[in-house]
């Protein structure tokens, strides 16, 4: 956990701190999810910090600042907003009112929000929720009240998933989609810094393990050849941490047994990480059988990688024809070419192999053997050997891409309709 206070008196918090109340083992965990709170009182400031080290909230990232909800707004101009936003006000009903609808302009769809404030008045929580905040505690609060809050905000009976998969599938063997998913996850973890999970399911033959340096003992075959044992707190016993945001569900990558699945094998291990991660990256193997349609077919985002050949296109075609049949509700893929301008090879000029597949949007990363085998060889994603080359900021354009989000540079605009969950952002 990090925050913007420095050194805070924890002793003199301990003295403070509330006994537990009647069902306090019963508050339920709070999920892996950053959370950014602005605060006024250092009441306030050491009830989130005693909350968040304890062991319900172990899987959040907490980050405190100061100055409550103008801020929030001076901030999120800025950056991305978190997976939750805790807000502390002093002001009156229309103060507070009118600075929620200013911070509702950044706000990225899938965030919410809850509001600490003096006023106890059943009225003003009724406009609250009404106007999307998701919640409103009466300060002062407590650790419980916190993280029961937090809890149930997440946990509660007919809430939608926290996590969004999101799918990458190279339409013939070796085109890169593996170096593509891991580098646009670890660049989602690293610019969001929200929760990011890998799941490397080529068992046989995934390099998740290898591209970020990790040798994990347990990953995605534990998980899926032991479904009566898979749940929330068995999955964070096999996840890799590869950084602050970023867990990996590593393959096993040996050929000691065969690796026959049913058509639902990862249903439930999906299932799981999307009540309990906000993005989840598929590696998803260059093979087509009923269990990697599956995947394909139910994933809410999907990239498809190919390089600009015949035998690519010939696939890609067959591919996107596929996901339109078996997605007719849904958008296109995102094509990314990978290996372009390959010396000496004949190639499909990008905007010629897009315009085959009937698909608008596509971007084109250069063959560059020094820079991604130097990559490779080190156990680095490309902005680690060099932040400042160009194929760097295309994998900052594919995850934001591909995250839903706007850029993190440029102010965001929403609309705040209904829960602020399901928040929208205005077309340019």
């Amino acid at each position: 956990m990090s925050d913007s206070y420095g050194s805070l008196d924890y002793q003199a918090y301990a003295d403070r701190t509330p006994e537990a109340p009647h069902g306090a083992s019963n508050i339920r965990p709070v999920p892996r999810i950053s959370i950014q709170a602005f605060c006024l009182d250092d009441a306030t400031v050491h009830a989130i910090e005693a909350a968040a080290e304890d062991r319900r909230m172990q899987k959040a990232h907490v980050k405190l600042h100061k100055g409550g909800i103008p801020a929030a707004i001076e901030h999120y101009a800025q950056a991305p907003t978190p997976n939750l936003i805790v807000l502390e006000c002093n002001d009156d009903r229309q103060k507070l009112l009118h600075d929620l609808d200013q911070l509702a302009e950044y706000c990225d769809a899938g965030t919410k929000v809850v509001v600490i404030g003096k006023m106890n008045d059943v009225g003003l929580y009724r406009e609250l929720v009404a106007q999307g905040i998701s919640e409103y505690l009466v300060a002062p609060i407590d650790l419980y009240q916190f993280i029961g809050a937090i809890g149930e905000l997440y946990g509660e009976p007919g809430a939608e998933p926290l996590g969004r998969t999101i799918a990458f599938f190279g339409v013939k063997g070796g085109c890169g989609a593996s170096t593509v998913a891991h580098n646009c996850a670890w660049t989602l973890a690293r610019n969001y810094r929200n929760e990011v999970t890998v799941a490397d399911l080529d068992l046989p033959f995934g390099t998740a393990g290898l591209d970020y340096n990790q040798d994990p003992l347990q990953g995605i075959y534990e998980a899926v050849s032991s479904p009566d044992r898979l749940d929330e707190t068995y999955l964070d016993r096999i996840l890799s941490k590869c950084s602050d945001h970023l867990s990996l569900l590593a393959a096993p990558a040996t050929l000691e047994r065969a690796y026959d699945f049913n058509e639902g094998a990862f249903e439930g291990l999906i299932d799981i990480m999307r009540s309990a991660t906000p993005t989840i990256v598929l590696d998803v193997p260059h093979t087509w059988n009923g269990w990697t349609r599956q995947v394909l077919t139910s994933a809410d985002e999907l990239v498809v990688v190919a390089e600009p050949d015949l035998a690519n296109l010939r696939n890609a075609k067959n591919v996107i024809d596929s996901l339109k049949q078996l997605r007719p509700n849904d958008g296109l893929p995102h094509l990314v070419l990978n290996r372009t301008n390959m010396p000496k090879r004949p190639e499909i000029k990008p905007e010629e192999f897009a315009t085959a597949l009937g698909l608008k949007a596509q971007m084109s990363i250069p063959f560059d053997p020094q820079l991604f085998g130097t990559a490779a060889n080190n156990g680095q994603m490309i902005a680690e050997v060099d932040a400042k080359n160009p194929v760097s900021d295309m994998f900052n354009e594919l995850a934001q891409l591909v995250s839903g989000r706007s850029d993190a540079n440029k102010a965001k605009r929403t609309v705040l309709k209904g829960l602020l969950s399901k928040l929208t952002r205005k077309s340019a």
